[in-house]
C-alpha cells in the first residue's frame, strides 16, 4: 500500500535536523550518511514543512488614553501516573492531591480528569535485519495493545530501519494495522531517531484526540539517523509531544555490551523525558505481558492541566514536577514528562482605527 509520493519526509526530518540546530547554541551535528528517503514511502509532514504558524493569542484593548496588551499564558497538559511504594498504580486520588511546581514555582490546577480518555497512538517498530525472526511475535503483541486499549482511541503504524515510512494511516480498525505491521521487509540499519521525530510531527499536526502515546519496538542501538538523541528529546519537547513507551529486545549476543547499554541508555531517555517507561524483556514471550501493561498505564493515567504562570513569549526550557501526597498511602511517586518548551508567540501589528 506504499505510495510513491513520500520523498517528503526525507525533506521534513532535514527540517526539523535545521531547526533544532539553529536552536541550539552548542556545534551542529554532522551531516547524516543515510540513504536519502525517495521512493514507495508515505509522507509524514512536519510543523517545520512551511504550514503557518498559528497566530498569536494576544488582543490589544482601549482603556482610557492608553492601550493594555492582554497576552494568554501557556496552557500545560500533563498525563500523570502515580504509583505507591509497592509498584502498584494509584487511581483514587482527587485533584487536591497533586501539586504541580513550575521552575519552582507553584502553579494552580485549572482542569484535573482521570478516566479512559481516548489516545491517538503511534506504533514506531523497528524493521531492521536483525527483527526478523521477532516480527511475528512483536506484531501480535503490538495488536493486543490495540485491543485492550479504549475502542474509540486511533493508531498508525511506521516501520522504519535505515528509512522511516508509514504502513497504515490513523484508524481504529485493528485489520487494517494488522495489515501495516506485516509489511515485514527487515533490512539496513536502525534510524531510531529519524522515525520518533518523525512519528511525533505527524501526531501533532494529524491526531484527533489530545492525549497522544508513542510506542517504540527496537532491538538495537540507532546508527542511521540525521538527528541525535538530544535533538529527538528536545524536538518531543518542543511539540508538548507525546508519552514514549519503549521495549527493547536487547538479548541474544546480535550486541555488544557496550551497544547495549548504549541503547537500553537511549530507550531509557525518550521514555523518562516524556512520562513514559522503558521496558526490557529478556525474551519476546515477555513482550505480551508488557504490552498489556503499558495498555493499563495508558488507560490509568491522570490529565492534569495548569496556565503557567510565565508568559507564552517567554522562551526556554521549563521544568516541571509534580507531587502528589494521600492519607494512609505511603509514597507516592508520579510519573509525567520532565518539562516543555513553550509555544512562542509574536504580537500582532494592530492598525490604529480610523475613529481614533
Amino acid at each position: 500500500m506504499h505510495h510513491c509520493n513520500s520523498a517528503l519526509l526525507a525533506i521534513l526530518l532535514a527540517g526539523a535536523s535545521l531547526s533544532l540546530a539553529a536552536q541550539q547554541q552548542s556545534k551542529p551535528a554532522p551531516p547524516s550518511q543515510a540513504p536519502p528517503l525517495t521512493v514507495d514511502r508515505d509522507p509524514v509532514r512536519s510543523p517545520d514543512s512551511g504550514e503557518p504558524a498559528a497566530p498569536p493569542r494576544e488582543t490589544v484593548q482601549k482603556e482610557g488614553s492608553g492601550f493594555i496588551l492582554h497576552t494568554e499564558v501557556e496552557e500545560v497538559v500533563l498525563p500523570a501516573s502515580v504509583i505507591d511504594d509497592k509498584g502498584h498504580l494509584v487511581q483514587t486520588l482527587t485533584k487536591d492531591n497533586f501539586q504541580v511546581l513550575e521552575d519552582g514555582v507553584k502553579q494552580t490546577v485549572i482542569s484535573f480528569q482521570h478516566n479512559d480518555l481516548p489516545v491517538s497512538i503511534a506504533l514506531v517498530v523497528d524493521n531492521s535485519g536483525s527483527m526478523s525472526r521477532k516480527r511475528p511475535a512483536v506484531n501480535k503483541s503490538a495488536l493486543d495493545l490495540i485491543e485492550a486499549s479504549n475502542p474509540q482511541d486511533e493508531a498508525f503504524v511506521v516501520n522504519f530501519s535505515d528509512e522511516a515510512f508509514i504502513d497504515q494511516e490513523f484508524t481504529s480498525n485493528v485489520n487494517k494495522l494488522r495489515e501495516g505491521l506485516s509489511h515485514i521487509e527487515s533490512r539496513g540499519g536502525t534510524a531510531l531517531y529519524d522515525a520518533v521525530v518523525a512519528s511525533a510531527d505527524k501526531l501533532a499536526m494529524d491526531a484527533k484526540r489530545p492525549k497522544q502515546v508513542l510506542v517504540i519496538i527496537t532491538d538495537g542501538e540507532d546508527n542511521a539517523s540525521t538527528l541525535n538523541l538530544e535533538q529527538t528529546i528536545r524536538r518531543v519537547q518542543q511539540l508538548s509531544g507525546p508519552v514514549i513507551y519503549s521495549i527493547g529486545l536487547l538479548f541474544g549476543d546480535e550486541m555488544s555490551r557496550s551497544e547495549v547499554r548504549h541503547a537500553r541508555r537511549a530507550l531509557e531517555m525518550l521514555s523518562t523525558e516524556t512520562g513514559g517507561i522503558a521496558f526490557f524483556p529478556k525474551s519476546l514471550e515477555q513482550v505480551d505481558q508488557i504490552a498489556a501493561e503499558v495498555a493499563r498505564d495508558i488507560r490509568s493515567q491522570y490529565t492534569i492541566v495548569y496556565h503557567s504562570t510565565k508568559p507564552s513569549s517567554e522562551p526556554g526550557f521549563r521544568r516541571v514536577q509534580v507531587t502528589a501526597t494521600a492519607n494512609g498511602m505511603g509514597k507516592l511517586s508520579v510519573r509525567t514528562r520532565t518539562g516543555y518548551f513553550p509555544v512562542v508567540r509574536k504580537a500582532k501589528k494592530t492598525a490604529p482605527s480610523p475613529q481614533e
